[in-house]
C-alpha cells in the first residue's frame, strides 16, 4: 500500500528525523516525491507530494517562509529538506512557518540520496496499485462467476453490494428490479450508473454513497448491459413460442385435450380460472415484443397475439384490474401508450379464448385500463376465422370513405350518427348541426353507394356490424 511520512521515518536505513511539530499530519499517505531548488514550486505540484529540497536557494528567512506557504498551498504533504550541502540544519524560520500552517518537515541526512526516498515511494506505489489490481481482477471473476453459474443478475447484484459495502439498486425507468436493501435511491444521497442496451428498456445502477470503487462499479455496468440484453432475446423468444400455443388456442384449430396438452408446456394451467391481459399499441407494438413486465406479473405467461402483448394470469380472487394498472403504468414509464383490455376469468382452452375475445373487446373502448364488459355480437363474430367480417366491413364502406376523402363530406360521420340514435333523423340534424333534409340526402347517397339502406333493419344490421369492425381495426393475431 501507499507509504506515509510515519512509516518513511520508520525505514532506518534512510535516518530520517522529524523537525516539524504538525503531529497530526505524520499518517498522510506520500503519492509522489519532487525534487526542487525552486523558491516557488507550486505551479509544479499536484498535491499530496513530499517535496525535497537543500534549500539552495533559500538563503533568508522571508525566503524559507515564502517557500513553505507556495508548498502548503499546493497541497504536499510535507518537505523533505536535505541538510549537509547547503544549509547545516534545517532552517528555524522554515520550521516555525511549517508548525504554523501544520505542514511536517523532515530532515535528510547529507548521507541519505534524495533518490532513495523516491524509489521507496514508488515502490510502495507500484505495490499499492499491483494489490488493487489483484482485487480487481478477483472481483471481476466473482462477478462473472455469479452471473454466469445460474445465479443471474440478482446474484451479481449482491455480490456487488458486498464488494463495495453498500445497498444496491436497479431500476427500470421507476420501476425497481432489484433492490438489496429498503430505502429508494435519490440524487442527493446515491451515485448512479446509466446501463447502456441499446433499447428503450433504459436501466440505472445506484449505490449508496458514502463506498469506495476500485473500478469494479465500470465492469458491473458491462455485466448488467450484456445480461439484460440477453433477457430481452430470451423473452422475445419466449414470447414468440408462448404466442403460437395461444394463437392456435384463440383461433380454435386444436381439439381440447390437445390444446391442453400445448397450453401446460407453456405454463397455462386449464383446470384453473384464467384471465387474458391484452396490451394493444398500434405506436409501438414493435416494443411490446420485448419489454419487461412488473415485478408482481414476472411469473405470468406473456405471449405476443398479432402485434398485441397477451398476459394470461390465473384468477385468484379478483386482482386482475390491480395488475392490469400496474402493466399500464409499467409501460407507461416505458414510454409505451397502450390500452389494457381484461377479459373474464374462465376455465379450459376455449375459457381462455373467450376471455381473449372479452379483452380485444375491451381493449377497444380506449381507456388506459378497461374493464371487460357483456361480450358484443361483433366480438363473437371476430371470434371465428370462418367469418371474412374485414373484407365485408371494407367492402361495405370503401366507397364512404373514398367519397368523403374526395369530396370533404361526412358520409361515415352521418351514417355512425345515424346509427348511434336509433334510425332517428331528426337527433342525427341536431347532432350534427344540420337540416333535416341534409340528412336524408345523405343517406340516399349511402344507400346508393353501399346498396344497403340504413332505414331497412338488415341493411341497418350489416352496416352497424361494419362500422363496429372498422372501429376495432380488426386486429387478428397472426
Amino acid at each position: 500500500m501507499a507509504i506515509s511520512l510515519a512509516a518513511l521515518l520508520a525505514v532506518h536505513s534512510l535516518q530520517l528525523k522529524k523537525s516539524g511539530l504538525a503531529e497530526t499530519t505524520w499518517h498522510q499517505d506520500i503519492h509522489w516525491v519532487a525534487v526542487t531548488e525552486q523558491e516557488d514550486p507550486q505551479r509544479f505540484l499536484n498535491g499530496g507530494e513530499l517535496v525535497l529540497t537543500t534549500g539552495m536557494r533559500l538563503r533568508s528567512a522571508p525566503e524559507q517562509r515564502r517557500f513553505v506557504r507556495q508548498v502548503q498551498r499546493a497541497g504536499a504533504v510535507g518537505i523533505g529538506f536535505g541538510v549537509g550541502l547547503t544549509h547545516d540544519a534545517v532552517p528555524p524560520a522554515l520550521i516555525a512557518e511549517a508548525n504554523r500552517w501544520g505542514l511536517p518537515v523532515v530532515e535528510v541526512p547529507y548521507e541519505t540520496p534524495f533518490i532513495a526516498i523516491g524509489k521507496l515511494v514508488a515502490d510502495a506505489q507500484s505495490a499499492d496499485h499491483y494489490s488493487k489490481l489483484e482485487r480487481l481482477i478477483a472481483g471481476h471473476q466473482v462477478l462473472a462467476r455469479a452471473l454466469l453459474t445460474g445465479g443471474g443478475l440478482a446474484e451479481l447484484l449482491k455480490h456487488l453490494g458486498g464488494m463495495l459495502r453498500t445497498e444496491i439498486v436497479l431500476t427500470q425507468f421507476t420501476a425497481q428490479l432489484f433492490n438489496s436493501g429498503t430505502d429508494a435511491p435519490t440524487a442527493d444521497t446515491w451515485a448512479s450508473y446509466p446501463i447502456p442496451t441499446g433499447r428503450r428498456d433504459a436501466c440505472t445502477l445506484w449505490a449508496k454513497q458514502p463506498f469506495e470503487d476500485s473500478g469494479i462499479v465500470g465492469y458491473a455496468q458491462n455485466l448488467i448491459s450484456v445480461e439484460l440484453n440477453n433477457m430481452v432475446k430470451q423473452r422475445q423468444a419466449q414470447r414468440a413460442l408462448c404466442g403460437q400455443v395461444l394463437e392456435d388456442v384463440i383461433h380454435g384449430t386444436l381439439e381440447p385435450s390437445e390444446a391442453s396438452r400445448r397450453l401446460a408446456g407453456i405454463g397455462v394451467n386449464s383446470t384453473r380460472k384464467n384471465v387474458v391481459l391484452l396490451a394493444v399499441s398500434p405506436a409501438h407494438h414493435k416494443q411490446l415484443a420485448s419489454t419487461s413486465v412488473p415485478r408482481p406479473l414476472e411469473n405470468a405467461v406473456a405471449a405476443v397475439a398479432g402485434k398485441d402483448l397477451m398476459v394470461v394470469i390465473n384468477d385468484d380472487g379478483g386482482s386482475a384490474a390491480a395488475l392490469a394498472r400496474n402493466l399500464s403504468d409499467h409501460l407507461a414509464e416505458a414510454g409505451i401508450h397502450a390500452t389494457i383490455g381484461i377479459g373474464g376469468a374462465y376455465t379450459k382452452p376455449n375459457g381462455l379464448r373467450w376471455s381473449y375475445f372479452e379483452a380485444r373487446d375491451a381493449a377497444g373502448h380506449g381507456l388506459p385500463v378497461n374493464e371487460p364488459e357483456r361480450l358484443s355480437l361483433t366480438s363473437l363474430l371476430l371470434a371465428s376465422e370462418d367469418v371474412p367480417l374485414a373484407d365485408m366491413a371494407n367492402e361495405c364502406l370503401d366507397p364512404l370513405r373514398t367519397f368523403d376523402r374526395t369530396h370533404g363530406a361526412e358520409l361515415m360521420t352521418t351514417l355512425e350518427s345515424y346509427l348511434n340514435n336509433n334510425g332517428s333523423v331528426a337527433a342525427v340534424a341536431e347532432d350534427l348541426t344540420l337540416h333535416r333534409n341534409t340528412v336524408r340526402y345523405r343517406l340516399a347517397q349511402i344507400t346508393e353507394m353501399t346498396g344497403y339502406d340504413p332505414s331497412v333493419t338488415a341493411d341497418r344490421v350489416q352496416l352497424w356490424l361494419a362500422l363496429a369492425v372498422y372501429r376495432l381495426g380488426t386486429r387478428r393475431p397472426g
